[in-house]
């Protein structure tokens, strides 16, 4: 996504942006304290930053018929869930909030992302909630997969399961906030456009994952959906959040506003 602003790819019109790496739930933290003008946030988090920052329209991860796996070491059904502990990569995650929404019942034991198939193959917990590579991994490390958040939530609603999106803070000038929208959105374009390119720069971000599953990784989550959400990638933000709401999980109403560029 962020390739041909990393590199210089783009004329960003005088905005100089500067580059910050880190796991989603640092950023969901960050994002609550008001740190970062611009930043990816889990969509669940966003009802919580929503009185601040405004959600771009473009940047969007969502999963389309796949989403994060809850996995475990031995066969369990959906009922078998209820009451286990569950490895869990952050309690602003969406993917948390999907698995709320899936299975109300089960303690969640807080595990930093890409340290959550460790834990349940220690048997520290029952079963872990899979997201990034490890959905495309897990049947080679051996898990059983119990199931996939987002090919449920498709079959439930009809829609694309959102779990990340940009958002931008609301008191920075509006001419401000629709450059940074544009920059972004000529970003994945360019990206998309150029994807061998856009694949090296991320690959040194790949934790050893072989190229052709970061590619196949980053097809499912760097798409159509990312350059704008459209009509249905909205409606599908909205009812997750409203879903969330209506369940007591997320504990305020939320108000969803995009910048319009």
């Amino acid at each position: 996504m962020f390739y041909a602003l990393a590199d210089g790819q783009i004329d960003t019109q005088g905005i100089e942006y500067v580059h910050e790496l880190q796991d989603i739930e640092t950023l969901n933290g960050r994002a609550m304290r008001g740190e970062l003008d611009v930043t990816a946030v889990s969509i669940h988090a966003y009802a919580y930053l929503s009185d601040r920052y405004a959600l771009l329209p473009h940047g969007a991860s969502m999963g389309d018929g796949y989403g994060p796996m809850l996995v475990s070491r031995q066969p369990m059904t959906r009922a078998d869930v209820k009451g286990t502990r569950i490895a869990v990569p952050g309690m602003m995650t969406s993917a948390y909030l999907a698995l709320k929404l899936y299975e109300p019942d089960f303690i969640p034991v807080v595990v930093p992302f890409d340290q959550v198939g460790q834990a349940v193959m220690d048997g520290q917990v029952d079963a872990g909630l899979l997201i990034h590579e490890g959905q495309l991994t897990y049947k080679e490390e051996g898990f059983h997969l119990v199931a996939d958040m987002g090919a449920w939530w498709l079959e439930k609603t009809g829609l694309p399961l959102p779990l990340g999106g940009n958002v931008i803070r609301k008191d920075m000038p509006p001419d401000v906030q629709k450059k940074v929208s544009r920059h972004l959105r000529q970003s994945i374009a360019y990206g998309l456009d150029h994807r061998k390119s856009a694949l090296d720069h991320a690959m040194r971000y790949a934790r050893g994952l072989e190229r052709s599953k970061a590619d196949e990784f980053v097809g499912m989550y760097v798409n159509d959906w990312t350059l704008d959400y459209g009509e249905r990638g909205r409606a599908a933000i909205r009812l997750f959040l409203d879903e969330g709401v209506r369940s007591g999980v997320i504990t305020r109403p939320v108000t969803v506003e995009f910048v319009d560029d």
